[in-house]
Formats: C-alpha cells, sequence, structure tokens
C-alpha cells in the first residue's frame, strides 16, 4: 500500500524543486502542501521529503558542473608544502569542506534537539515571519553594491556557520547561507551561487541519514522497496523544477535583491498561522 498517491507525489516534489534553493523555507510551504492535499505524516512521507532532495543536488552538479567539477592549476611560489600544494589543488571542495563542518557537527550533537522543534509548526510560522522581515532590509544592512567574489577559507567557515541557524525550522538554509555570504561582503550573485554548492555535500548528508534511519527500523527496507517508484518519480520531478528555480533565483535576486521573498515569506507564514487559529490540526511532513 502505497502513503502518497501519484498526483500528490507529483505536486509535492514540485514545491520541493521551487522552494530548496529559494529563501522561503521549504519546510513551510511543505507543511501548507501537505495539509492541503491530506497526506498523513507517516514514517515514508517524512524520509520522502528528504530523500527527494536528492534530484534537487543533482540539478546544482549539473547546471554547474563546469564548476563543480574543477581543479586549482594556478601556480603557487616555490617552496610550498606539500599540504598546501594538495590544499591548492583541491581549493574549491576544500572550501566546501570547511563550511560544511559546522552544520554537520551541530546536526550529530543535536539531531535530538531538531527533530523536536521540526514537530512545532507555530516555530516554522514564526521564523518565516521574521526572516521575511528581516530580508525586507537585509540589502540596505549589507553592501549590494560589492564587487567581492573572492571565497577565502575564512568566509567559507563563516557561510557554514550562518548555516547553522538554519536548523531552526523556517530559517531557510538558502536565505542563512546567502546572507552568510553577504555578510561576508561577497556579490548577491556570488553568495548565492556558492549557497547551492554548499547544498549539495549538506542535503546530500541529511538524506543520507534519513535513508540510513529509515533502513534500520523495523521494515523499513520494505518500505523503501515498496515506495521505489514514488521517489524515483519525486526526485526526477524535483530535479527539473530546481534547475528553473535556480536560474530565475540568480536572475532576480542579482537584479531586484531580496525584498520580494520577504513580503512571500511574512505572507506564507502569516497562512500557517490564520490555518492554525482556525482549528487546521497541521503538521510537519
Amino acid at each position: 500500500m502505497e502513503d502518497i498517491g501519484t498526483l500528490e507525489t507529483i505536486i509535492i516534489a514540485i514545491v520541493e524543486g521551487v522552494t530548496e534553493f529559494l529563501p522561503v523555507s521549504s519546510t513551510g510551504h511543505m507543511i501548507i502542501a501537505q495539509n492541503l492535499l491530506g497526506v498523513k505524516s507517516t514514517e515514508f512521507v517524512k524520509a520522502f521529503t528528504f530523500i527527494i532532495q536528492f534530484g534537487a543536488i543533482l540539478s546544482v552538479v549539473i547546471l554547474y558542473w563546469k564548476r563543480f567539477f574543477r581543479l586549482n592549476h594556478t601556480p603557487l611560489p616555490e617552496g610550498a608544502t606539500p599540504l598546501k600544494k594538495f590544499l591548492h589543488k583541491y581549493d574549491f571542495y576544500w572550501k566546501l569542506f570547511v563550511a560544511f563542518i559546522p552544520a554537520a557537527v551541530l546536526g550529530l550533537l543535536f539531531s535530538d534537539m531538531i527533530d523536536a522543534m521540526l514537530e512545532s509548526v507555530s516555530v516554522v510560522a514564526v521564523t518565516l515571519i521574521l526572516g521575511g522581515l528581516f530580508m525586507l532590509f537585509c540589502d540596505k544592512i549589507f553592501n549590494k553594491g560589492s564587487e567581492n567574489t573572492e571565497l577565502t577559507e575564512k568566509r567559507a567557515f563563516w557561510i557554514g556557520m550562518f548555516q547553522c541557524i538554519s536548523m531552526i525550522p523556517g530559517v531557510s538554509r538558502s536565505m542563512a547561507t546567502i546572507v552568510g555570504g553577504m555578510a561576508q561582503k561577497l556579490t548577491r550573485k556570488a553568495a548565492a551561487e556558492f549557497s547551492f554548492f554548499l547544498a549539495v555535500p549538506t542535503m546530500f548528508a541529511a538524506t543520507l541519514f534519513k535513508m540510513l534511519k529509515l533502513f534500520t527500523q523495523d521494515g523499513g527496507t520494505d518500505i523503501i522497496m515498496s515506495n521505489l517508484g514514488t521517489l524515483l518519480l519525486g526526485n526526477a520531478v524535483a530535479f527539473v523544477v530546481a534547475m528553473l528555480a535556480i536560474k530565475f533565483f540568480i536572475s532576480f535576486v542579482t537584479k531586484y535583491g531580496f525584498k520580494a521573498f520577504g513580503w512571500y515569506r511574512i505572507i506564507i507564514g502569516a497562512a500557517i498561522l490564520v490555518m492554525l487559529f482556525t482549528g487546521h490540526n497541521l503538521t510537519i511532513v
């Protein structure tokens, strides 16, 4: 028996693909989508929303493959140590690793606390609104005229620290990392693109963790195998939609900034609160 139908699979995958890389909180949108569709929050459905992130991850790798699969061949000064040569050659991946570490460590240490926060729909709604209010002014707070596109180890680390804030449901991983990049004086475009790159190891680790957790449960393997078609369909839809969303977002944010996304977050957060106050029993996907 399937936990989720074909139409519901496609709609939720579209929501995932559109919202995962935009600073609008995919969690908030999943809450609304799940409850409007009447999808019950089973163990498989919870895992499904993480597993289809793989499709979104793949869209980044394909879209930016020339920049993602690259080595640094620029010359180093004579006398550089073997370690320095190694880190220089794999500079791009080293900085991704440096940015990934803070969230990986905190995620492992506080996984139970994070899961507990994920059960609170009201927390998602409030953080959506607060984050939206912040985004109305973030272009003024940071230097929107910055021409800096250089990513140093220090900047990568601090962007990774900002990513940890997204462990609070409703904050949005994309918003936290882009703001982190802008706080490090990167241009909006450079900050957004590194946010996409950082999503690959971060979301892959989260997806793998959820899959392993499901596999180790009683009957977990049977659940995965009986819903394999649903997972493949969800990933395929998320992949296509995420590619379109990324292209739109880079173009839009470079020209217009984040104010529109701020207003949108406020509207979505308010919609969730209205649903709660009018008696809807909302649950996290």
